[in-house]
């Protein structure tokens, strides 16, 4: 188990991404506070999650301050300290995709929850952090879309993903001296939840296979699979990696 005893603080845990985080770090051994905007998301995620004495729900929205802080004190109530932070709440949010059907409600809407939403989960957790000593790390949830375009989502989503990696990589510099890891990845599409399912089954069958073909791989990724880079990023195995952007996407892009 390589992550024996941490504590782990995870947002947008309701969603396909965040609930195979949640199982991916319960099984190397952490205790997890799962994390969603309702209290119903939040309890349909513990049950599927089972694990009572490694597991605490907690309801946040990650632009408002107060809940973050709120959910972060229940964390550490709970289980002694906070030791890893991955900011997974965010998405398109049933918002427009093409450009000129983007309205200003819908911007705000995205870059709000996927970027905002970040940099205060991240100032919270880092002032746990330096209150308890002994540094920690935090994982940012970007996506290909931030590195290149997105596929399935609108310009603001584009945007918002690309500014969570320049927030990855200024705060490694500013955090790394306090032993505070800071790093991202950047999927491509995964089925990992319905609502990017139906995204993607609502494409046309050409433009879907178009995708596939640019994949090296040919195929999507599993959320096991993306799991697997945050774990990685936890883990003593990244013990000198801070500021990176970890591309899991089967080479459909290189950074």
């Amino acid at each position: 188990m390589r992550l024996k005893d941490k504590v782990v603080f995870v947002t947008g845990a309701s969603g396909g991404l965040g609930t195979a985080f949640c199982k991916a770090f319960l099984k190397e051994g952490a205790s997890v506070c799962a994390t969603d905007i309702t209290q119903e998301m939040v309890e349909r995620t513990l049950s599927e999650l089972g694990a009572p004495d490694s597991v605490i729900g907690a309801v946040v929205d990650v632009c408002n301050p107060e809940t973050i802080h709120g959910a972060i004190s229940k964390a550490v109530e709970r289980f002694g300290r906070l030791d890893i932070l991955v900011n997974v709440a965010g998405g398109a949010l049933h918002t427009p995709h093409k450009f000129l059907d983007i309205d200003e409600d819908s911007w705000d809407k995205v870059v709000d929850v996927n970027l905002k939403g970040t940099f205060l989960c991240s100032q919270a957790a880092v002032r746990q952090f330096r209150k308890q000593g002994g540094g920690g790390k935090i994982v940012n949830v970007s996506a290909l879309a931030g590195r290149w375009l997105g596929s399935l989502a609108g310009c603001h989503y584009t945007s918002a993903k690309a500014g969570v990696i320049g927030l990855t990589r200024h705060l490694a510099y500013e955090l790394g001296p306090e032993g505070i890891y800071v790093n991202a990845i950047a999927p491509t599409i995964t089925l990992a939840s319905q609502r990017t399912i139906d995204l993607w089954n609502s494409r046309p069958e050409e433009y879907r296979q178009k995708i596939l073909s640019e994949i090296p791989l040919r195929r999507l990724s599993t959320p096991e699979e993306v799991a697997a880079g945050v774990i990685f990023l936890c883990s003593d195995e990244a013990s000198y990696i801070t500021g990176v952007t970890l591309d899991i996407n089967g080479g459909r892009f290189f950074s």
